[in-house]
């Protein structure tokens, strides 16, 4: 389960129709939060920090590129659902993926090794197959957009970076992670499908040696790097190696599609007569890359159609394997203290509190004009509605699940206390 960090009192509440329960990650182009629609179901809502409605062609490029991004077959990603563009907060709501970064895992247990990293290798090309099938570029892979779940690694995030590369180019900026950029990413050049590939390549690289191909540091330092040096490769060998290398080509017109990228490590490369369409090789390489069996559902068509933001959330499938289920039993011996944790930092409980405390302080003053037993009694008034607000709005406000069952025990699962970074 990723870290899920309760909200800061400038963080929203609400996202359209979602309720927002806490921070997933931050980063340059916006805030993610653990949301909740109205079915009950957990989403994971992207809140922009781009402001689209001071350039309305910009903001109409956002919108078709989100679009197309939403109709990415389900292959290794996580779905987008809704976008709002509209609004004065403007995002983008995609199926919430439990697990943790490709970048967290890698961080906490190491490189990736044998069969692992062939299925870590198969999944994301597989999703990203899907993407460029779907004439999506997703402009910002790299391991901390690869979600590690409990049926294989998801790509998530794609599209988004795209589009707002669009509003980024009117002020020179060029946005993306250096480590993973393409040469022609830094020369703003001829970005396209092949970018991707590089991308993934570098990702997968990094998996193995954990530490991306071209090194860290400044960005200036790993842009000459990128632009004019080879790949560090460790941990990688075989055919993998040499598909990691041709990947990471400088010249993105010798790089492989990824079709081609997918097939080879499907092993149909090898046998130049057996061509196989490339909705079964997602298909493949889907379950070539899951960890557990996955229960087939119908897929949506995959062929491009005209399709207008919609102006109420899309209904997510009731088969979505980012659901939690619900887990009957006692309730957890720490729920009343997880609820009493969330309530004690409101700042409207608190404000009121302090209110009528000064209220009382200046009662005291009028009783008795004197300083101390104003004081005292602002104090003590404080302390008592302050303690009573806590405990009414503590026991009358318990934690709910998705599907609407009591969750104490979920809240201190999936709710824990802030930690230092995203």
């Amino acid at each position: 389960m990723p870290d899920v960090t309760p909200l800061n009192p400038w963080d929203p509440r609400q996202a359209g129709p979602y309720e927002l329960l806490g921070r997933l990650g931050a980063g340059g182009q916006g805030v993610v939060y653990l949301g909740r629609d109205e079915q009950g179901r957990w989403v994971a809502v992207k809140v922009i920090n781009v402001d689209l409605h001071q350039d309305p062609r910009a903001k109409s490029r956002f919108a078709k590129e989100i679009a197309a991004a939403r109709r990415v077959a389900p292959f290794c990603t996580a779905q987008i659902l809704f976008a709002d563009v509209d609004g004065d907060l403007p995002y983008v709501v995609s199926e919430f993926i439990e697990g943790v970064t490709l970048h967290r895992h890698v961080h906490e247990h190491g490189p990736v090794t044998g069969n692992a990293l062939h299925r870590l290798a198969v999944g994301t090309a597989t999703a990203l197959a899907a993407i460029h099938q779907s004439d999506v570029v997703h402009c910002d892979l790299k391991p901390d957009n690869v979600i590690l779940g409990a049926d294989g690694p998801r790509v998530i995030d794609f599209g988004i970076a795209r589009a707002l590369d669009v509003t980024e180019t009117l002020t020179g900026r060029i946005m993306g992670t250096a480590p993973y950029m393409a040469p022609e990413r830094f020369r703003d050049e001829d970005v396209g499908p092949a970018s991707d590939v590089f991308a993934w390549a570098a990702t997968i690289a990094f998996a193995a040696a954990g530490r991306p191909p071209f090194g860290t540091g400044p960005v200036g330092v790993v842009m000459n790097q990128v632009l004019h040096e080879p790949p560090e490769l460790t941990g990688l060998a075989g055919p993998l190696a040499d598909l990691i290398a041709h990947c990471l080509e400088k010249d993105h017109r010798v790089r492989p599609r990824s079709e081609e990228v997918l097939l080879r490590l499907l092993g149909h490369a090898a046998r130049p007569g057996t061509a196989l369409p490339i909705q079964s090789a997602l298909r493949a390489g889907t379950d070539a890359a899951a960890t557990q069996p996955v229960p087939r559902a119908p897929l949506p068509s995959t062929r491009p159609v005209a399709m207008d933001l919609p102006a109420t959330p899309a209904t997510a499938s009731p088969t979505l394997s980012s659901r939690p289920p619900h887990r009957p039993g006692p309730a957890h011996p720490h729920g009343w203290t997880s609820r009493l944790r969330r309530q004690y930092a409101d700042p409207w409980g608190t404000s009121v509190a302090i209110f009528l405390g000064a209220v009382g302080a200046a009662a005291g003053y009028v009783a008795s004009t004197a300083v101390a037993t104003a004081a005292a009694v602002g104090v003590v008034t404080f302390v008592v509605v302050y303690g009573v607000r806590l405990l009414v709005a503590t026991t009358l406000t318990p934690m709910v699940e998705p599907d609407g069952h009591p969750a104490d025990a979920a809240a201190d699962q999936h709710m824990p206390a802030p930690r230092p970074g995203a």
